[in-house]
């Protein structure tokens, strides 16, 4: 036998909140901060989008972490922040987070036509996301009322390590029965998603405008006049360079075009 590198895309990997679902990603970052308010610590929605693309826990212990975090902290709670304070703020965070999902479950402008041109193309749709698996129930359910339904899905608890390790991806590569990493293409907007590609071997693109690097909602993403949206896109550009993403575009609508691209590159012998 001898190897055969693949000549065309197998598989899209897609992210959740800020990629399919939720334009902005306001799900898990307002709860952040609801959850911080109630042990009083005071945390904005900046701070709160920071890790973003983490596994929840992780994502708050990196916040408390934060030096002016953990200062906040200590003067509202009486001590640092441990690892029993994460856990009980994750406590409240999971409830919080369960009951806030309808709230911004609405599907991505074009990522339904998007994610059916692929479908054409004869890929499968894998998906894995940073919430643990008691909230992507919900998610996953609200997206197929929406009429999306990805051909598997994994939680970050549904793994030993999260992201940025690959571990969510090369899930879906198994589950989805895919012969070859450099067959697949992660689609994700925050930076620990587009290493979980990369560390995984996989075709990576990263996604500029839709989900945490801008942080708007899809009305308030179209009234940017060109220059302002120019000029915060080449940010969040250089934001996800060290990352190093194969492709960087503006919403999942536009991944069509790309997944053709990559076709293409792949049929000349190219990997990722």
């Amino acid at each position: 036998m001898h190897y055969q590198s693949p000549d065309r895309l197998q598989c899209a990997i897609l992210d959740w909140a800020g990629t399919v679902v939720d334009f902005g990603s306001f799900a898990p970052t307002q709860i952040f901060v609801e959850a911080f308010a109630e042990l009083g610590v005071a945390l904005s929605l900046e701070e709160a989008r920071g890790p973003m693309g983490m596994g929840k826990w992780e994502h708050i212990r990196t916040l408390c972490d934060v030096p002016a975090i953990a200062a906040r902290f200590e003067a509202a709670v009486g001590h640092a922040p441990s690892d029993a304070d994460v856990d009980a703020l994750y406590e409240r965070f999971m409830p919080l987070q369960i009951a806030k999902i309808g709230a911004h479950s609405a599907l991505i402008p074009g990522a339904l036509e998007a994610i059916a041109a692929l479908r054409e193309r004869g890929l499968k749709i894998g998906s894995c996301s940073g919430y643990p698996a008691v909230v992507m129930e919900q998610v996953v359910a609200r997206a197929r009322d929406n009429g999306y339904m990805a051909d598997h899905v994994v939680a970050s608890d549904e793994v030993p390590k999260g992201r940025p390790h690959p571990a969510q991806a090369l899930a879906n590569v198994i589950a989805l029965g895919v012969s070859d990493v450099a067959a697949c293409v992660k689609v994700d907007d925050t930076a620990p998603g587009i290493l979980e590609g990369r560390s995984a071997g996989m075709w990576t693109v990263a996604l500029t405008c839709s989900g945490n690097a801008l942080g708007l909602d899809y009305a308030e993403y179209r009234d940017l006049d060109a220059a302002e949206l120019a000029e915060r896109r080449g940010r969040i550009e250089a934001q996800f360079a060290p990352s190093r993403p194969h492709f960087m575009i503006d919403t999942l609508a536009e991944l069509p075009a790309v997944v053709a691209e990559i076709d293409a590159r792949l049929a000349r012998g190219e990997r990722p």
